[in-house]
């Protein structure tokens, strides 16, 4: 008890509050990788020679970019489904945001990284006999990819904080059922500080192992 405060009793909806935590670790996960493989295809369609694809990768990258997480959130859940006629379920809404929008950041990781390897290493492994596509499997991309490491981390935190914006559109995570915890018991202080202890929680963990991960591909 601090003041008038009772923090104790925030335990009683700690069931609550880890449904929460698990639909807001879910959606980052599934975003991530979606958004990872949809970064490694825009990146490398970014700097590829084929004018068109450049072309597309470009505006998926700075669309994405260039918008809001929110109002993207808003326009998949409420404006997409009127447009495709099929009713968009909002965890499913949600993974869709996340995904694209880690997607966008996480391609210009990939093209960053990629670009990062000089480019001898390319024609060293032409000479060697192997094609562009065999090169860029076994020569560039391992490199490139320890490189990515640590950026992709940070993208992997910042989903997991982005996801705090998709209770605009109902999605059960940390924030929503914090939000319908402190209305319906007028426990905000108490209820909105342990939501940020958790956000928290899973921050510093996921940078302890982030860093212990880059200390090991170091030695």
């Amino acid at each position: 008890m601090i003041g008038r405060f009772d923090f104790a009793s925030v335990i009683d909806f700690f069931p609550q509050l880890f449904t929460g935590l698990y639909y807001t670790l879910l959606i980052s996960v599934v975003g991530l990788l979606i958004g990872f493989i949809l970064g490694a295809i825009f990146g490398l369609g970014r700097i590829s020679p084929i004018k068109i694809i450049r072309y597309i990768s470009v505006v998926f990258i700075e669309t994405i970019r260039g918008t809001p997480v929110l109002v993207q959130a808003i326009w998949i859940y409420f404006a997409l489904p009127l447009i495709i006629q099929f009713e968009i379920e909002s965890v499913v809404a949600g993974i869709i945001v996340i995904a694209l929008n880690s997607g966008a950041y996480i391609a210009e990781i990939v093209r960053g990284a990629v670009q990062s390897i000089d480019k001898g290493q390319m024609e060293a492994g032409r000479s060697l006999g192997l094609n562009q596509g065999q090169a860029m499997r076994y020569i560039i991309w391992p490199q490139a990819f320890k490189r990515m490491i640590p950026p992709l981390g940070n993208q992997f935190i910042i989903s997991i904080k982005d996801t705090s914006l998709l209770s605009v559109i109902l999605v059960p995570e940390l924030i929503f059922q914090g939000r319908l915890i402190a209305a319906n018991h007028f426990n905000a202080v108490e209820i909105y500080t342990t939501v940020a202890v958790f956000y928290l929680a899973i921050t510093l963990t996921l940078s302890f192992v982030l860093q212990r991960l880059e200390r090991r591909l170091d030695t």
